[in-house]
């Protein structure tokens, strides 16, 4: 066999002395408790455990944690600007082969389809965040010296930005990067596609991506060797595929392979199964108005004030009212829509009101549609 032929000897797996990890898990947010996220700091923990057991230093990890119990462990904040300085001062300033990084909490999908990952100081005025890509693509460059193996774990929604009515929008701010490389091999295991909500058990405090990692995780020798991030993959879409199966959730993960030579995305598998995320015949919004209009009060305005004054939130004082009831109703959406979660609120009161079981369970999945699974559903 000629030299040209050869094939290259195997690249032997970073040593656990060698290995880093950044592991982010946000539950609670500047924005109050309508944005709580309970899972995403259990799961950020039980991640830290896996790289301790295979044998990972415990310094080697930066663990960063906005949770909503006290766990107990030493970490650093989750706010835009301990991250910001943990991915472009501290990683750099570190000698390693391999990089983990961890990343659980909200996520949103910007009008230029980039997924932003928000940090616990966003607010509804100042939504911080972090853009996937631009922090993929500092980390690829020569900012980061080493690290040529780096796997992303990201379980966070990609939901339309515009889905949220928000009423400012998003902080747009990349980070700095430096010369493109050719040593930097990326493979980032997302939670869902494009559109599409990542579930959340508030229950039992996971979410329903990270939990299906961290069980094949677990289930596979502790490295080093790693484990092979593509195989982690198959294992989990099809745990996931299993999950909307039982309609526990409609996401379907994502891979994207970034190597030196090339770029890859996994798409989801063709054929016979589970859709992945039916759309709805009629756009959120208008479905979200006809199911209110089904009910005879929406009708009434005095009745519609009557509603208005049931709903728990400071927000109906700045409310735009109308005398047509359609135009009252999208006034009223688009209020409460500027703070996530906030249009369940008028499912509550509607029904309340009016207890009608048919009309609750055509108004409920429209809210669903329109503003996704209650508080602490999703990411």
């Amino acid at each position: 066999m000629t030299a040209a032929t050869t094939p290259p000897a195997p690249v032997p797996s970073p040593s656990a002395a060698r290995t880093f990890a950044l592991v982010v898990g946000i539950e609670r947010y500047a924005a109050g408790p309508s944005w709580d996220l309970p899972g995403p700091a259990n799961d950020a923990l039980r991640f830290r455990s896996w790289l301790l057991r295979s044998g990972v230093p415990e310094q080697n990890v930066l663990l960063c944690l906005d949770p909503l119990a006290d766990h107990g462990v030493p970490h650093h904040p989750a706010d835009h600007g301990t991250l910001r300085g943990l991915l472009l001062s501290r990683l750099p300033a570190l000698e390693g082969e391999m990089l983990w990084v961890w990343w659980g909490g909200h996520g949103v999908l910007d009008r230029a389809e980039r997924l932003r990952l928000l940090c616990a100081d966003a607010g509804t005025a100042d939504k911080r965040n972090l853009d996937l890509e631009s922090m993929r693509t500092t980390l690829a460059s020569d900012l980061l010296p080493g690290f040529g193996r780096q796997v992303w774990i990201v379980d966070a929604c990609q939901t339309f930005e515009e889905e949220y009515g928000f009423r400012t929008s998003l902080p747009d701010e990349g980070l700095p990067t430096g010369r493109r490389v050719r040593g930097h091999h990326q493979t980032l295991l997302l939670a869902a596609t494009r559109g599409q909500r990542a579930a959340n058990d508030p229950g039992r405090g996971t979410g329903l991506f990270s939990e299906c990692v961290l069980d094949v995780l677990e289930g596979s020798p502790a490295g080093p060797p790693w484990p092979e991030p593509e195989a982690v993959f198959r294992d989990v879409r099809e745990r996931v595929a299993a999950l909307r199966a039982g309609r526990r959730t409609e996401q379907v993960p994502a891979l994207r392979i970034v190597g030196p030579e090339w770029r890859e995305e996994i798409e989801p598998p063709a054929g016979p199964g589970p859709s992945p995320s039916p759309q709805p015949s009629q756009p959120p919004l208008p479905r979200l108005v006809d199911a209110l209009l089904s009910y005879p009060m929406a009708h009434d305005p005095a009745e519609r004030q009557l509603m208005v004054a049931s709903l728990p939130t400071g927000r109906t004082a700045r409310m735009q009212r109308h005398g047509k009831a359609r135009t009252d109703l999208i006034g009223i959406i688009r209020t409460l829509s500027e703070q996530p979660g906030e249009v369940w609120l008028l499912y509550d009161a509607v029904t309340l009101l009016d207890d009608d079981p048919g009309r609750a369970q055509a108004l409920e999945e429209a809210v669903v549609a329109y503003a996704g699974a209650r508080p602490g559903g999703s990411g």
